[in-house]
């Protein structure tokens, strides 16, 4: 059959974590006969039950008649006024309705505003560029050259605290070659996607800065900005620096606060003229958010219980993360290169015995029945770990150190 797809998506490979759990499930069998039945540490989706509060305001919404007509793609205004609210409640930070647009969940928005500001049909030594963090979430890339760009190397790495000096990357970045003026956007992601490393507010002025010295947008993925462990570790959002609103636009996400990832909910705020321009975008491609979902989670943004679900799950993660640190570093004799203050990721070196954390991963699944992911997936920089997510149940984690243990995937 003709290949009807551009040259472009067609190279675009499978979602990794699709491919992990198909591979999982392909070998479940096998590992259930020999009691090793699967326990998945890949999938960075929460557990936990949703808030029941956010749940009963659903079923409420679902019986309005008039919830179940098309929905503005921008947000109904009760939706746009609680991220607002939100946004100065949580961060301090004064955002207008006309700088708020709704989602269908922010790797939804991050890959349409990539399509937005990326011109598609430059030759392959003129396309535009787009920095980004390594490690970094695995869509970024695809994200990325689906729309026609390139994607640019950041290292984070435990040399510069996860936090790399700008100035160094861009004078390395014309070193090799690239040409800086073809750069229109510098991302970040903190608290990060896969090694839940976070960063000061000093860092995030330093990042404002960098980006007004070379006119580009800066974009931040706050996906994870509200799981953290302790208060002096909250995270913060870049629109607190100010100024920042001249050139950033932050994504918020409801999936992992809220336990809601099938759900898709979510928004971007910052820069009036980047949002509006967004907003016309999205318009061509969506009808906005179910109102239903829409009312519900405006309601849940700014209550007492969304606050006490947040921080109770919080908790429970902490607890795990806790027990994981201890029990690898007594039980298996395992070093970390750092451990994370936030997010439910564990981030971690494999052994030295092993050529790559591919092989590490595939062996720790065939022969143990534990699902993890490869660190390379997330870029080079993630070479020689594994990211394994903490969101399952305390009794699978503690199965998961047992079994390590007796199959003899020690550290040393």
């Amino acid at each position: 059959m003709k290949n009807y797809f551009n040259e472009l998506a067609s190279n675009i490979d499978t979602y990794i974590m699709f491919k992990i759990k198909e591979k999982a499930a392909n070998l479940t069998d096998e590992l259930i006969k020999k009691g090793r039945s699967p326990i998945s540490l890949s999938m960075g989706a929460p557990t936990l039950y949703p808030p029941q509060f956010l749940i009963d305001k659903f079923k409420q919404a679902i019986d309005d008649k008039n919830m179940h007509t098309y929905s503005n793609p921008k947000g109904e205004k009760y939706f746009l006024e609680a991220v607002k609210t939100r946004m100065k409640n949580r961060f301090g930070v004064d955002i207008e309705l006309d700088e708020i647009c709704s989602l269908l969940g922010s790797k939804e928005g991050i890959a349409n505003l990539m399509r937005g500001i990326i011109s598609p049909d430059k030759k392959d030594n003129d396309r535009d560029i787009i920095m980004i963090p390594d490690p970094s979430y695995a869509s970024y890339r695809d994200m990325i050259k689906v729309s026609g760009g390139i994607s640019y190397s950041i290292p984070l790495t435990k040399e510069n605290n996860f936090m790399p000096d700008m100035d160094t990357v861009w004078e390395n970045m014309q070193k090799e070659g690239y040409d800086t003026s073809k750069v229109k956007a510098l991302m970040i992601n903190y608290p990060n996607n896969p090694m839940g490393a976070t960063c000061t507010l000093e860092y995030l002025k330093q990042v404002v800065e960098f980006c007004k010295k070379h006119e580009i947008l800066l974009i931040s993925d706050a996906a994870y900005v509200d799981i953290y462990f302790e208060e002096k570790d909250k995270p913060s959002s870049v629109l607190e620096v100010e100024g920042a609103k001249d050139i950033a636009v932050e994504f918020h996400s409801f999936s992992k606060p809220y336990a809601i990832t099938g759900w898709r909910a979510g928004w971007v705020c910052g820069n009036k003229e980047v949002v509006q321009k967004f907003a016309k975008l999205k318009s061509t491609i969506d009808s906005g958010m179910f109102k239903c979902i829409q009312k519900a989670v405006s309601q849940i943004l700014n209550s007492k219980e969304g606050d006490e679900y947040i921080i109770e799950a919080n908790q429970i993660i902490k607890e795990k993360s806790d027990y994981f640190v201890n029990a690898f570093k007594e039980e298996l004799n395992w070093e970390f290169d750092n451990v994370p203050k936030a997010t439910f990721y564990q981030w971690i070196p494999i052994p030295p015995r092993y050529k790559n954390a591919s092989e590490f991963c595939d062996e720790l699944l065939t022969k143990s029945g534990i699902v993890t992911v490869p660190g390379d997936a997330f870029g080079k920089y993630g070479a020689g770990h594994i990211r394994i997510s903490i969101v399952c149940s305390m009794d699978e984690l503690k199965e998961a150190v047992r079994r390590m243990k007796e199959d003899g995937f020690i550290y040393r």
